[in-house]
């Protein structure tokens, strides 16, 4: 159960802050709602309080290990398939909310632009971003650093 201030990470969305909780009347029932302020575009998301997929707690400190170690790991396959096929199973692994996930599509899309030599689509680029702001964003939260920072940290796990 969130209280309001608190922060949350909507799959699909990022992090936002828990605003308010509502109450509507959905066809004759009442029905609590978290209202979620997105944190990077300011989008108001409503999410019903009594999902257990609908919004998930910043990740813990020992889950951020997992996150870099991840995005360390460089001696993986990449995927040569076309970008439509990549952007599409990218989107997938995006919309699950996980972070783990998230850095998965983050360092295939900087070993793919990096090691293949290819240049990445114009969703692809869009992607890469995305991930890279989806995951500074969640850890300077839950780390209490700035996303700059964490951001600089991810570009020396693909310098080194």
């Amino acid at each position: 159960m969130f209280k309001i201030g608190d922060y949350a990470v909507c799959p699909g969305h990022g992090v936002g802050q828990i605003c308010d909780i509502e109450e509507r009347d959905m066809g004759g029932q009442k029905k609590a709602f978290y209202i979620v302020k997105i944190l990077s575009n300011g989008m108001i998301v409503m999410v019903p309080t009594d999902t257990s997929n609908g919004i998930r707690t910043l990740i813990g400190q020992d889950e951020v290990g997992k996150v870099y170690s991840v995005l360390n790991n460089h001696d993986v396959l990449l995927d040569n398939s076309t970008w439509n096929r990549r952007h599409r199973e990218y989107s997938a692994k995006i919309k699950t909310g996980s972070l783990i996930e998230i850095a998965e599509v983050l360092r295939a899309l900087f070993l793919l632009k990096t090691k293949s030599k290819k240049n990445l689509s114009f969703g692809e680029k869009k992607m890469l971003d995305q991930c890279k702001d989806l995951i500074a964003t969640e850890l300077s939260l839950s780390g209490g650093i700035s996303p700059t920072e964490v951001k600089t940290q991810i570009d020396a796990c693909f310098n080194s």
